[in-house]
Order: structure tokens, then sequence, then C-alpha cells
């Protein structure tokens, strides 16, 4: 992520979901889903970063020039999620079509006792994961965000579930509060959820191909990951259409290794991993992505490259942007 759209003004999101909030309480998702075209039309006129920047990822993703009615489509997806974590926070799963797979993968790790670490991605809906409320009541799922990053959404969540926002790990905290939230969560065998492919220009970052060009993604995760010691299990929640969402998760390592001797090569190939597979499923959904800036921004790789090989991994855990991703 450039400097430059971490600046941007928060207002679409802002609007979007104080318009969703007033109406989906008081006429329902049905209604509320009218508002999809205006706010559609508000971001194709108003926003031309984020308009410009779906248009080449959708070259890329799409291998062609992307229509007008391409973008308008990648947005109006965007909406859509946006509006339904309004039903999703507050609790009302019934008025969705989850599918859910891997859960077996899932449990297998919950039932050793030690904690799991959810990675996902601004792929879809995280959100998704409020199925587990479901499928194993007695397990807590423990989110990382940045609340100072994303206002408008701690707000929103404040309001319609308390518990849940009492819940959140707030990654705005120093480094060193942040880890030990994170190993005192998962040593009470809870799920940490955090979202791992987005990168700041502060952070170390290593590259990995991704659709067809280098891309930074972050190291801090998985240092983090390698010191808990933690199974890390994968996390895609995709957006289908209507009410219809699908929501998988993979098993990506029963406790991750990254030996300092061999620290840069160790991630490199964890991090190329995780590309992978997120490739694959934004290949499966590809107005799913949410990434509404220059992903593949270079400016300052070689910096981050540098910053991630030299650094030691006790260190890196506590520098202060070790956790932050937004939701």
């Amino acid at each position: 992520m450039n400097a430059a759209w971490k600046q941007r003004p928060e207002g679409g999101t802002r609007l979007a979901l104080c318009l969703f909030r007033v109406v989906a309480c008081h006429g329902g998702r049905g209604l509320a889903r009218l508002l999809l075209y205006p706010i559609t039309v508000y971001f194709m006129l108003v926003r031309g970063p984020e308009r410009r920047a779906s248009r080449a990822y959708l070259a890329r993703v799409l291998g062609r020039p992307a229509r007008w009615t391409d973008t308008a489509r990648h947005i109006h997806t965007f909406a859509s999620v946006i509006l339904d974590r309004v039903f999703l926070l507050s609790g009302r799963m019934d008025a969705f079509h989850v599918d859910v797979s891997g859960l077996d993968q899932l449990h297998a790790q919950m039932d050793k006792g030690r904690g799991v670490l959810i990675f996902g991605s601004h792929l879809g809906s995280f959100d998704a994961l409020r199925v587990l409320a479901q499928e194993r009541p007695d397990v807590q799922v423990r989110v990382v965000l940045d609340k100072a990053q994303a206002p408008a959404m701690t707000e929103v969540l404040a309001a319609l579930n308390p518990r849940l926002a009492d819940s959140i790990i707030d990654a705005s905290q120093d480094s060193t509060s942040i880890v030990m939230a994170i190993k005192q969560a998962t040593d009470e065998g809870h799920l940490v959820a955090l979202l791992v492919d987005r990168t700041r220009p502060e952070e170390p970052a290593l590259p990995a191909q991704f659709l067809g060009s280098q891309a930074q993604f972050p190291t801090s995760p998985w240092l983090i990951g390698a010191v808990l010691k933690v199974p890390v299990v994968l996390a895609f929640g995709l957006y289908h259409g209507k009410a219809r969402y699908s929501l998988t998760f993979e098993t990506f390592s029963e406790g991750l290794d990254v030996p300092r001797r061999n620290r840069a090569a160790s991630l490199g190939a964890l991090i190329r991993g995780y590309a992978g597979r997120l490739e694959h499923y934004v290949g499966l959904a590809p107005y799913n992505w949410f990434n509404f800036y220059d992903f593949w921004n270079t400016k300052h790789a070689q910096d981050a490259a540098a910053a991630a090989l030299g650094a030691d991994a006790d260190a890196a855990v506590q520098r202060r942007t070790a956790v932050r991703r937004v939701a």
C-alpha cells in the first residue's frame, strides 16, 4: 500500500455504512439493497483513484481491458458486501445461505486446544466467519483490527454488537501489547483472525508473484505465527450474489517454522505459498477483490525487502506495525 492511498478519506465507506445501518435496521435487507445503485454511481463518478485501480486490477484478472460495466460490477459487489456486514455483525445469519467447506480441518486444529490463527484477506467477506458462532458456539473469534484506521466500521460495530466490539484486539496499541493479547487469546483456545494480504510503507515485506507481477506481502503475521507456534488456517469468504456466500478453510500449517539462520528463504516460501492460494480464490471470484489501490506498486519494494531480510525475528514481532491489519 502506498502512502497516498493510506491517506484517502474513508468517506465512501462511512456514507455506505451509515445509510445501510439506518435503512437495514428499519426497512430490512431488501430495501437496503436499493441503496447499492446510488452508492455504485457515487464511486464511479467521485472516487477516481479507486475507479482507476479497479480497472487496472480487472484487466489483470480478466485478461482483457476492463469495461466500465466491469468496474461498476466490481464496486457494486463491494457495496453489497459492506451492506451484508451490517447483518452479519448483528448476528442475523438467517438472512444468508453460506456453503462451508474445510470446516473439518479447522475443527481438527481447534480441538488441539492451542488456539488457531486464521489468516484472511481483503477478498470477499471476512465477516462470513460469523457462521462459526453457529457451528462452534463454544469458541470465540477475536479479530485484530486497527480501530483508529477504520473509525466508521468501529462505530457501526459498537452500535450493532457491543459484545463483539469488545472482543476486538486493537492493533493501534503498542506492538508488545498486541502480541501479548494474541498470545493470551490463543492460549485460551480462541481463534484469532488477521487480514494478511495488505502491507504498509513502514512494514517489512517480501515479494511474491501474484496475478502476473511481483507484489509485496507483509512478513509480520508469519513471524508472529512462528513465535506463537500455533496452527495457521486460511479462510476465504466469497460473495456469489444475492444472499449467497461460500466459506472455505484450508490448513496452511500446524505450526510455522522460521529458523533464524534461514529466515529470508523460509519467509519467502511461506509468502509465495499464501500468494498462490490467494490467487486461486481471486480467480474464482474476481469481483470480490477489494484492495482499491495499486497493489503492485514497487516504489518501496527494495527497502521493505531489505528490512525484512535484515530484521531479527524477535525484533520484527515487536515492531509497532506488526499486526496492523485493516478489516
